[in-house]
């Protein structure tokens, strides 16, 4: 067992601040929570959005790919089916993966309802593209590469436009708060800075993933998981962990911050090349660009080992149509720092890109805590197994966002509920003289520590060392840390960080995200399940263990 964590991140009288009643509250405001949204009033009951940003500051308004979908002719969905297990690597729910495709077109019908402009052919049918581990071209996108900034525009006009929808922007959610060990509510900072009780029975985390754990990352600035440590402060399973994809190019400018260059300009012909013009994925899988991301990011990152350099370069010279009509977006990124993409080789780098473990749900979202729940980039579904099959992720949040939405609402109650009595704790030590804590610098450290020894490539030696490395961090920062958001977000930085490396030390094989130089080979499908246990001290305390993939852990 590991000491990580306090239960709460602030200590507050929940008697002495103001308290919201709604039947369902959502935390995150991307694609998997507005889903749940608009699905929760569609039962006639209300909702709040509590969002740390803006409404559409989501790692879904930065998705350029696109949604995956059976929607065209000659496709199937046992083919989307098979592909998606056959990238997982032995680890996905069939059943659950099975339920997620079968609701693809719907999802894709929903957004159209809802006024979604999918690109189209010149004949006005869906105009598909082709990204790696897919067999048919499935994958609906707008504007070329566009695809997530549209689909948070409807839903983000849909939400805001309902009677029975509240939204909270700009407020920080911190902690659940539980009442005789069933969900009460939420504990946020509102945007005027005060705290605040979001008073409910259901409770859906849609936070989104945790890239900024990491120093190279295409995720926004507000993807500090933030909702996997709430739940596992609260006390919920947390499954795979160390299960974090990266893709394969980012553009990489130096001192520039990261930016994703889509998957989908390797579906339309792009080519990786490195320092020297030769190509390199046509001899490392059979599937050469199009091969599952895990395949392609280390790829890459031995080239940048064996040719010395910072980088690879994408060339889009072959792209079946001109690159700027295609992918306008990267068009004008590029263009900004002047990379001809008709022309130039694109430089390109892997970055964190999407979180694959967390919070352990069932197949209807529920986590191991009474009337919380998880969905999207937060929550461990069981689709994508130990690698995740590019733009399956919106169409999961789609999917299942309205699953967890329904039912959530479904057992929301009226009845009146206990209301804790006790005060929240937190307990602080008084720094000596002239010790103030860098959180900046910190922050660094860990991203930095994370990219080095959690990355694409781990060994035993780097991961026990990263592990010592983040308790220690941890510990001064649950001391010494400040009541503000910056500290808060790098106390659930360094708690999911830390799972990540016990869970990447614990599973010792190699296995889709997963690569360790010391046990390259796959052992025995097996999911890492961690445990959060409560001590007298108001800390947390970890215990992992590992199940059969036929294993299941079933909440009511």
């Amino acid at each position: 067992m590991t000491l990580l964590c306090d239960r709460h991140l602030v200590e507050v009288d929940l008697r002495a601040i103001p308290a919201y009643r709604f039947d369902v509250v959502i935390v995150g405001g991307g694609v998997a929570g507005d889903a749940a949204a608009l699905s929760a009033v569609s039962e006639g009951k209300s909702v709040a959005i509590v969002t740390k940003s803006d409404l559409n500051n989501s790692n879904t308004n930065w998705a350029q790919g696109g949604m995956a979908a059976v929607m065209t002719e000659g496709d199937s969905f046992a083919s989307h089916i098979r592909d998606t297990i056959e990238v997982g690597v032995g680890l996905c729910d069939e059943e659950l993966v099975r339920k997620v495709i079968e609701g693809g077109p719907d999802a894709v019908n929903r957004l159209m309802y809802l006024g979604a402009e999918f690109d189209t052919t010149d004949s006005g049918i869906l105009d598909c593209s082709r990204e790696g581990g897919h067999k048919h071209a499935r994958v609906v996108h707008a504007h070329g590469d566009a695809t997530g900034r549209e689909i948070q525009r409807v839903l983000t006009n849909a939400v805001t436009g309902h009677d029975l929808v509240t939204t909270f922007p700009n407020t920080f959610a911190l902690d659940i708060v539980t009442a005789d060990g069933v969900a009460y509510g939420v504990v946020a900072r509102d945007a005027s800075g005060k705290l605040v009780l979001f008073s409910s029975n259901q409770i859906i985390l849609a936070t989104g993933g945790g890239g900024q754990l990491y120093r190279e990352t295409t995720n926004p600035t507000i993807a500090t998981a933030d909702g996997v440590a709430m739940a596992f402060r609260a006390g919920a399973v947390i499954r795979d962990p160390e299960f974090f994809q990266f893709h394969p190019t980012c553009l990489y400018i130096a001192g520039a911050a990261r930016v994703l260059i889509s998957e989908i300009v390797r579906g339309h012909g792009g080519v990786l090349r490195n320092k020297m013009g030769d190509r390199f994925m046509d001899e490392s899988h059979p599937d050469a660009e199009l091969a599952p991301r895990d395949v392609v990011s280390r790829a890459v990152f031995r080239q940048m080992i064996e040719t010395n350099d910072t980088n690879v370069y994408l060339d889009l010279s072959c792209v079946d149509g001109d690159p700027h009509r295609l992918f306008p977006g990267i068009s004008k990124m590029c263009g900004f720092f002047g990379i001809d993409i008709a022309k130039d080789p694109v430089p390109v780098r892997p970055g964190a890109h999407y979180m694959i473990g967390g919070v352990q749900v069932d197949h209807d979202g529920r986590t191991s805590i009474p009337g919380v729940w998880a969905v999207g980039e937060c929550a461990s579904s069981g689709l994508h197994g130990a690698n995740r099959m590019g733009s399956n992720s919106l169409l999961e949040g789609m999917v299942l966002g309205e699953t967890a939405g329904r039912n959530a609402a479904l057992l929301s109650k009226s009845t009146k509920r206990p209301r804790p009595s006790r005060i929240l704790r937190r307990e602080l030590d008084d720094a000596p003289h002239g010790i103030e804590l860098g959180i900046s610098d910190l922050i660094y450290s860990m991203k930095s520590l994370m990219w080095r020894q959690v990355g694409l490539e781990r060994n035993e030696e780097q991961l026990s060392e990263a592990h010592g490395h983040l308790s220690f961090w941890f510990d001064a920062v649950r001391k010494l840390a400040p009541a503000e958001p910056r500290a808060w977000e790098l106390v659930n930085m360094l708690t999911v960080a830390n799972l990540a490396a016990l869970g990447a030390r614990d599973r010792k094989e190699s296995r889709g995200v997963h690569y360790r130089t010391d046990f390259v080979h796959e052992g025995t499908p097996q999911h890492t399940i961690i445990t959060p246990i409560e001590t007298e001290h108001h800390c947390i305390e970890s215990e992992i263990r590992h199940i059969g993939i036929g294993e299941r852990l079933t909440y009511s």
